[in-house]
């Protein structure tokens, strides 16, 4: 029985993985999206969604089964707590991505303004922290989550700057104003793409540590912090 368990729990762990390889590449198309005002590629990433929507729900059904046929303690039961919140934040994460998806179908009908704010900046922190908090998942590695955790604050600046130039923009282009909009948008998907990462760490730092960390419960070592 005991054997039978561990190979369920591996199994749950490639699951988990596998989905967070496939949210991984929704985003990185979705920023190749925002690049290049893909329409088609957009499109890709709507048509695609069921697919994260999918694998979510059988992640899921798996880890409640496992719950309920093995009635699992302490660590494993941290295990199986931790992949299902974190399996949530990988699909609201695929949602993000079709979020932008839609933004840029929008904005690839529309002619482009000359102010552009430069999301390569943002695009590249939120990618890496949810690479770096898939890794710690993986590696069960708290200093990397707690890495991902102190880069949260930068992406929110960015966003900030993102909101004041396109704010700025809105005075002077009221002919513009929906084109904005949706400029304004995908900043903020980017911040939640961000947010859902961090939640990923936090996780990942309840798994190993046994410990709740949100709200500021449990706070970043100084030598992390940028």
């Amino acid at each position: 029985m005991a054997k039978h368990f561990q190979r369920e729990l591996a199994t749950i762990k490639r699951m988990i993985l596998s989905l967070g390889a496939l949210v991984e590449e929704r985003v990185r198309m979705a920023i190749v999206a925002i690049e290049n005002r893909d329409a088609d590629m957009a499109r890709q990433i709507i048509k695609l969604d069921y697919e994260i929507d999918e694998m979510e729900v059988e992640v899921e059904e798996q880890c409640l089964k496992v719950l309920a046929l093995h009635q699992p303690v302490a660590v494993d039961l941290r295990f199986l707590v931790a992949v299902i919140k974190i399996n949530n934040e990988l699909e609201r994460i695929g949602d993000e991505a079709v979020n932008i998806a839609h933004r840029i179908s929008v904005l690839a009908k529309r002619k482009s303004l000359d102010l552009f704010f430069d999301y390569s900046g943002m695009a590249e922190k939120v990618q890496r922290m949810l690479k770096m908090s898939l890794d710690a998942l993986v590696e069960l590695d708290e200093t990397l989550a707690f890495q991902v955790l102190a880069m949260d604050d930068e992406v929110d600046e960015l966003k900030s700057s993102a909101y004041d130039r396109i704010k700025s923009a809105m005075s002077e282009k009221s002919d513009a104003i929906g084109y904005l909009i949706n400029l304004l948008l995908i900043s903020r998907h980017l911040e939640r793409l961000a947010d859902h990462a961090t939640n990923i760490a936090e996780e990942v730092i309840y798994l190993i540590e046994g410990e709740i960390i949100r709200h500021g419960k449990y706070p970043i070592p100084d030598k992390l912090r940028r």
